[in-house]
């Protein structure tokens, strides 16, 4: 465990002053919530402004992009773990040229991985650093260990939730652990089927003023996006719904948020990496 913590530290000195992605970890409290839709349209808008962007499908075991995008993909995740695909090897193309990393659905041992082959996925994911500016892991609900490792990982973490009192529960829970394990240092809040803009606007500054209070932590409004029949739509023909109906609201939305991250990326290089999150996870800084 030294030998390879050691290891990892000579190989984030080296990359110091590197261009390397940001990493964003999206996560929700609960299922259902339309996180691997936002996930998957986000990433979409982001490539389609002239940003390379890779989504990762991190929800081991259930994994859905490839269905939210309608694409079949020969090899996933499951076969770079077995050491019978290198990770460059399973990325497949979706729409503007986003990246996508697709993982296996179905497959209990990808949900229930150990440490080592956790370690292992992740130091995969390290060597698309340099090649992507935006990494979007989407991860499964609630706070398994795979879920709180890849935001342990990430340079901010969204958290996505709906107007529900479930939802907006299990996401402050989710928010509380990460939070208490002082390895997340931003993490940005999305509302997602809001039935109005008033509804959208209040439930995002009053989860905001609740982490601010109780937990004594900043998080960001990343925006809101309105509840519209268009996303069903698209979801039944297994279709983004920035392709299919650019001009709706929730289009539009998803436009501002990701021209909000762009901002916010602009501003500095990201001061970790996943080389830097996978030394942390070996404990030795």
């Amino acid at each position: 465990m030294g030998d390879q913590a050691q290891l990892l530290r000579r190989l984030v000195d080296k990359d110091r002053g590197a261009r390397r992605a940001k990493v964003i970890t999206v996560a929700s409290g609960k299922g259902g919530v339309g996180k691997t839709n936002i996930v998957v349209n986000l990433g979409i808008v982001l490539a389609g402004l002239g940003q390379v962007t890779t989504i990762v499908d991190a929800d081991l075991g259930l994994a859905n992009v490839d269905v939210v995008l309608g694409q079949y993909f020969r090899y996933d995740l499951e076969h770079v773990l077995k050491g019978e695909k290198t990770l460059e090897e399973v990325i497949g193309l979706g729409p503007h040229g986003l990246r996508i990393v697709p993982s296996a659905s179905g497959v209990p041992q990808m949900a229930n991985m150990e440490n080592k082959q956790r370690n292992l996925l992740i130091a995969e994911l390290a060597k698309l650093e340099h090649t992507t500016d935006f990494l979007l892991i989407d991860t499964g609900a609630g706070i398994s260990r795979n879920v709180l490792s890849f935001a342990n990982l990430a340079d901010e973490v969204i958290i996505v939730v709906t107007p529900e009192p479930t939802s907006l529960a299990d996401a402050y829970g989710l928010v509380k652990i990460l939070v208490k394990g002082k390895a997340v240092r931003k993490i940005a809040l999305i509302v997602n089927r809001a039935q109005g803009i008033q509804e959208g606007k209040l439930t995002g500054e009053r989860f905001l003023a609740l982490t601010e209070r109780f937990l004594n932590f900043k998080m960001r409004f990343l925006g809101y996006i309105l509840d519209d029949a268009v996303v069903g739509q698209a979801v039944r023909k297994q279709q983004p719904f920035v392709q299919s109906y650019p001009e709706s609201w929730p289009s539009r939305q998803l436009e501002r948020i990701a021209k909000e991250m762009l901002g916010q990326s602009a501003e500095a290089l990201p001061e970790r990496g996943l080389l830097s999150g996978l030394l942390r996870l070996f404990g030795g800084r």
